[in-house]
C-alpha cells in the first residue's frame, strides 16, 4: 500500500515533467543503445550490451517509482490549511534552547525537500518534530546525539 504525498503545485509539475523526460528522452537513448550494443555481436560475452540492459532496467524501475508517486500524490490547497499550527507548508521560524540559535524552515513533502533553501521534509526528524506544533510550544527533535528543544517563534504561509 502506498502512501499519500501532499505537493504544492509547482513540486507536482516538476515531478511530471521529469516523468515525460525519463519516457520521451531518456527511454529511447537506452532503446538505442541497447541496439548499437546488439549489432556489435556476440551477446553472451557483449559487455556494453549488458551494461545497456542494465541501465534500461534501472530507467524503467525509475519510471515505476515516480508513476507510482504520481498515482499517489495530491495538492495541497493552501488556503484550508490552519495557520496556528505547524502542518505541511507552514513557514516555521524555531530557536534552539542551547545555543539561542534561530532558524527558519518550510516543511514540504519528501520530493521538494531542499535544505538549502529552507525547505525540509515533514518526514525528517525536525519536521516530525515540529508538526501540530503551536506558537509558544517546546519541541523535542530526537537527533542521533540526544534530544534538541526548539521553541517554535512562528507559524507562517508563503
Amino acid at each position: 500500500m502506498s502512501k499519500v504525498s501532499y505537493y504544492t503545485p509547482e513540486g507536482l509539475k516538476k515531478l511530471r515533467d521529469e516523468l515525460r523526460h525519463l519516457k520521451d528522452i531518456e527511454r529511447p537513448n537506452a532503446s538505442q543503445a541497447i541496439a548499437e550494443a546488439r549489432d556489435k555481436g556476440d551477446l553472451s560475452e557483449n559487455a556494453e550490451y549488458d551494461a545497456a540492459k542494465e541501465a534500461q532496467g534501472m530507467l524503467e524501475m525509475k519510471i515505476s517509482k515516480l508513476e507510482e508517486v504520481l498515482a499517489n500524490a495530491r495538492v495541497i490547497d493552501e488556503s484550508q490549511l490552519d495557520n496556528s499550527k505547524v502542518l505541511v507548508l507552514s513557514t516555521v521560524r524555531i530557536k534552539n534552547q542551547v545555543n539561542g540559535m534561530e532558524m527558519t524552515y518550510t516543511l514540504v513533502a519528501d520530493g521538494e525537500a531542499d535544505l538549502a533553501s529552507g525547505k525540509i521534509s515533514v518526514n525528517s526528524p525536525i519536521g516530525k518534530g515540529l508538526l501540530g506544533k503551536e506558537v509558544g510550544d517546546v519541541a523535542d527533535i530526537q537527533v542521533p546525539n540526544g534530544i534538541i528543544k526548539f521553541d517554535v517563534l512562528e507559524i507562517t504561509r508563503e
